[in-house]
């Protein structure tokens, strides 16, 4: 049993890349991971983790453990949760990785619920960008906004299934330049641009009655879309240009008038997001759980 939870220490410092946001993951502390790493090396007789002062990386050794650990860790815990199904109620621990938009748009309607039903059940939710294997990085699951998932893969729709890219502005921005009518005369406007974490500034994209226009136009600002998405709504509120996100990021805005709605019959739509998870292995209790709790929740 030692060696299995300096293991599991070894698997969340490699996985988070750093004691310390490997402490506040684990609910531990970072001295203890540290004493457990020590040991794990001082047994096995060679080094895991190369230390620096800005990053903790796996050695070849380390990456060749880590490469067998998770899968194994995986079917331990699997095993274990065998057990869950003889509990009169569902426990565990859930850990799902999504996109900053999920975590914002998506799970708020739906996590306080479920934890609220489910009290033996705790979640753990990382919001980021990047695009993951989340079997590989111990996730039970993840959310993406599009159906692009390996084979083994299971998606099941969760939040609205049909959503839109829309355009707003300030009413003193709108009066000031005025409001274009067609995408095209963006390119004569201030607007707030996103880039993707790859790189590229993403074009922006509208749709009416069969014809697709891509627009590039020119603005002030350029930020990190989702990362730093409420930058790029105050600054369109406070009159800075015209801003093209999520329709449900910009509602609030334009249900209070601090935002209003621009070439709205242009606004494209797309279809919802996915929680998705591996077919291959047993399926936890916490997720079961949480699968069919997403399935019985109403959308509009």
């Amino acid at each position: 049993m030692d060696d299995l939870s300096d293991l599991t220490a070894f698997l969340a410092v490699a996985r988070e890349g750093g004691f310390r946001s490997a402490a506040r993951a684990s609910g531990t502390s970072a001295s203890r991971l540290g004493d457990a790493i020590r040991r794990l090396e001082s047994r096995l007789g060679v080094r895991l983790l190369n230390r620096n002062t800005r990053s903790v990386t796996p050695t070849d050794a380390g990456a060749r453990l880590l490469e067998r650990l998770t899968p194994a860790l995986g079917e331990v815990r699997s095993a274990l949760d065998v057990v869950n199904t003889f509990r009169d109620r569902p426990a565990g621990r859930l850990r799902l990785n999504v996109p900053i938009a999920a975590a914002r748009l998506i799970l708020p309607r739906i996590v306080q619920p479920f934890l609220a039903k489910y009290p033996d059940i705790s979640m753990e939710v990382t919001a980021e960008e990047r695009l993951i294997d989340v079997v590989a990085e111990g996730y039970d699951a993840g959310i993406r906004y599009e159906e692009r998932l390996e084979q083994d893969m299971v998606a099941v729709p969760i939040g609205p299934r049909t959503q839109r890219y829309a355009a707003a502005a300030s009413p003193a921005y709108l009066a000031r330049r005025g409001r274009p009518k067609h995408p095209r005369e963006l390119l004569e406007h201030d607007c707030l641009r996103g880039r993707l974490l790859s790189g590229p500034v993403y074009a922006w994209e509208f749709e009416r009655r069969g014809e697709t226009i891509h627009v590039e136009p020119k603005g002030p600002l350029l930020f990190s879309l989702n990362t730093s998405t409420d930058l790029a709504v105050e600054s369109a509120v406070a009159g800075g240009g015209i801003v093209y996100l999520l329709e449900d990021w910009l509602r609030p805005y334009m249900d209070r008038g601090e935002l209003e709605p621009v070439l709205e019959r242009w606004w494209p739509s797309f279809s919802g997001p996915f929680l998705y998870y591996s077919g291959r292995k047993h399926l936890p209790v916490p997720l079961r759980t949480f699968v069919d709790f997403i399935k019985s929740t109403p959308w509009s």
